[in-house]
C-alpha cells in the first residue's frame, strides 16, 4: 500500500494541503484519488522514467500532479514561472519533457515555445475542464506498477545556464535512505500532527521536497501563493503552523516589521522553523533566534542531495556562521590538488558516500563536481574547524582572482549587509588592466537619496574595519535593485554581464 493511501484511509477528510490566502484546501482522500487517476494518465502515454514538466503556480493541483509522477514511476520537472520562453524551451529540451503541465495564465508563454518543442509535447492546463474531469471522473484506477517516481530539479542559474539534476531510480541505497526515510531531517520531526507552512514557491526542490514529506507523515501542507511578511505571521496564527521553512531574505523582511506588528500574532504553535538556500548574515539570524527563539535550525545541502549538515539555534550561538555537522555524507575540506585541509584551512566542501548524481547531459559538469576520490561537491568552499562544524566562505565559482590572489566575495558581502545604511549587496570582480579582476561592491541602499561619495568612502570603511584590506571593494556602485531568486539567491552571473557590457561597450 502506497504513503499516499494509507493516509487517505486513515484521514479522509483531513485537510492535506490548503492555501494560504483563500483557505482552498484538498482532503487526503480527494488528493490521493485525482492524482492516482492523473497517474494513470500518464502511464498511457509514458514508459517509466520518462519526464515530465510542472509549471505551475502555488496551487493545490501542484501536488496532484508530483504525486501523480511519483507514482506512474516518471521523472517531473519544477519549472520557474518567472522563465522566458527561451528558457522555458532551453529546460524542456534539455530534460525530454514530453507532458508540461501548466495553467491559463501561462497558455501565451508556452506558444512561444519553439515550433519542434511544441511539436512533441503535450500540454495540459489544469484550469481546462478537460482536465479537470480526468482528475475526478470515474472509478479510483490501479495504481501503476512501476518504480517511485522522483523530482528531476534544475538550478536557478545563478552562475550560468541552469543544470538538471538527475538520479537513478533504483539500485542506490542512499538515495533510498535520502528519500524514503530522510534520516538527515530526523531532527525536523514531521508527524501527523505537523502543519507545516511553505511560503516560497514550490517550483523550488526544498519547498517541494518538504512538502511532499510532510505529506507523507499524514500532515497538513499550507502554500502561500506569494510572501509576504505580515501575512506570513497571520498564516502561522491562524492555521496553528507547527513547522515552517524560511530563506534569509524572508528573514530580513520579517525583521523589518514594526515590532508592535510582530508582537500581535500568536506564534505559540510554532516549534519549528527552518532556514537554508542562502548564506545569513550573522546579525539577522541573531536577531532571529532573539524573537523566535531555539526552534530555528539551519541546514546545508542542494538539489544533488549529495550530503548534508545541520545546526540547531544552540549550537549555532556557540558557533555564530557556521552550518552545521555532517548528518549525511562525511565531510571533507579539499584544496586545488584534491588534498584533504586541516581544520581551519579554507578548501572546496566535499561530502563522501552520500548518493550518485549526474548532471544531464553535461558529463563534464558531472566529473568536475566529484574528487579523483569520488567525493561530490556543490561547489562551495568552506572551512571546517577541530568538531567538524562546517563554515562557508562562498561559492567556487564566485571567487575573484586580483593580482593572482584568490578573494571570496561573501565575507565582505556578510560585512557591509550589516551596515545600518545597506539593504542589499554584491561583490564581484571586474576587468582590471593591472590586478586582472577588482572587488567591485554593487551596493542598495535602504535610502536611495544617500547614494554620494560620502556613503561610498563610509561603507569601505567600515568593511575595511572588519576585514583585510585585500577582501574589501575598491570601489561601491549604487544600484535600485538586485537580482534575486525567490530563495535569496543572488544572480551574479547578470550583474557581472552588465559590467562587462558596459566595459565593452566604452571601448
Amino acid at each position: 500500500m502506497s504513503i499516499l493511501m494509507r493516509c487517505a484511509q486513515d484521514w479522509p477528510e483531513k485537510s492535506a494541503a490548503v492555501i494560504a490566502e483563500t483557505g482552498e484546501a484538498i482532503t487526503y482522500s480527494n488528493l490521493h484519488a485525482r492524482s492516482t487517476r492523473v497517474s494513470a494518465f500518464l502511464a498511457e502515454r509514458l514508459q517509466q522514467g520518462e519526464v515530465i514538466a510542472v509549471f505551475l503556480g502555488n496551487r493545490l493541483e501542484y501536488f496532484e500532479v508530483s504525486f501523480a509522477a511519483r507514482r506512474a514511476g516518471v521523472y517531473y520537472v519544477p519549472v520557474s514561472t518567472h522563465l522566458t520562453a527561451a528558457e522555458l524551451d532551453y529546460i524542456l529540451k534539455d530534460s525530454g519533457a514530453k507532458v508540461l503541465f501548466t495553467e491559463d495564465r501561462y497558455l501565451g508563454l508556452c506558444k512561444n515555445l519553439s515550433y519542434d518543442m511544441r511539436a512533441g509535447l503535450e500540454i495540459v492546463s489544469v484550469d481546462d475542464p478537460a482536465y479537470k474531469a480526468l482528475a475526478t471522473d470515474g472509478p479510483i484506477p490501479p495504481l501503476p506498477a512501476r518504480l517511485l517516481g522522483l523530482d528531476f530539479a534544475y538550478s536557478s542559474g545563478t552562475t550560468g545556464r541552469p543544470k538538471g539534476v538527475r538520479h537513478e531510480m533504483a539500485g542506490d541505497k542512499q538515495l533510498e535512505k535520502a528519500v524514503m526515510t530522510a534520516g538527515w531531517v530526523e531532527f525536523f520531526d514531521l508527524s501527523c500532527e505537523s502543519v507545516y507552512l511553505s511560503p516560497a514557491p514550490l517550483y523550488h526542490a526544498a519547498p517541494l521536497r518538504f512538502s511532499i514529506r510532510c505529506l507523507c507523515n499524514g500532515g497538513t501542507v499550507v502554500v502561500m501563493q506569494k510572501f509576504d511578511a505580515e501575512k506570513a505571521l497571520a498564516t502561522i496564527a491562524r492555521f496553528r503552523v507547527t513547522h515552517s521553512q524560511w530563506v534569509p531574505t524572508m528573514f530580513i523582511r520579517l525583521l523589518a516589521l514594526q515590532e508592535s506588528t510582530r508582537r500581535a500574532y500568536d506564534l505559540s504553535s510554532h516549534k519549528m522553523a527552518l532556514h537554508a538556500a542562502a548564506p545569513c548574515p550573522i546579525e539577522i539570524k541573531r536577531q532571529m533566534i532573539e524573537w523566535w527563539g531555539n526552534i530555528v535550525w539551519e541546514y546545508y545541502t542542494g538539489s544533488e542531495r549529495a550530503g548534508a549538515t545541520t545546526i540547531s539555534a544552540q549550537e549555532w550561538i556557540v558557533r555564530p556562521g557556521s552550518v552545521g555537522q555532517a548528518k549525511q555524507g562525511m565531510l571533507h575540506i579539499v584544496d586545488e590538488q584534491g588534498r584533504e585541509c586541516p581544520p581551519g584551512v579554507e578548501g572546496l566542501v566535499c561530502f563522501e558516500g552520500g548518493p550518485r548524481f549526474q548532471y544531464h547531459n553535461d558529463p563534464g559538469k558531472t566529473a568536475e563536481a566529484h574528487t579523483s576520490q569520488g567525493w561530490a561537491t556543490f561547489g562551495d568552499i568552506g572551512r571546517m574547524d577541530e568538531e567538524g562544524y562546517l563554515y562557508l566562505t562562498d561559492r567556487r565559482s564566485n571567487m575573484i582572482i586580483s593580482g593572482g590572489v584568490n578573494i571570496y566575495p561573501q565575507e565582505a558581502e556578510n560585512v557591509l549587509l550589516e551596515h545600518p545604511l545597506v539593504h542589499d549587496v554584491a561583490v564581484i570582480g571586474v576587468p582590471h588592466s593591472d590586478f586582472g579582476e577588482e572587488v567591485k561592491g554593487v551596493v542598495e541602499l535602504k535610502d536611495p537619496a544617500m547614494a554620494s561619495e560620502e556613503t561610498c568612502a563610509l561603507l569601505l570603511t567600515y568593511c575595511r574595519e572588519h576585514l583585510s584590506h585585500i577582501k574589501c571593494p575598491r570601489s561601491i556602485d549604487f544600484a535600485s535593485g538586485l537580482p534575486r531568486t525567490e530563495t535569496g539567491k543572488l544572480i551574479k552571473r547578470l550583474i557581472r554581464d552588465e559590467y562587462r557590457a558596459k566595459l565593452t561597450s566604452t571601448q
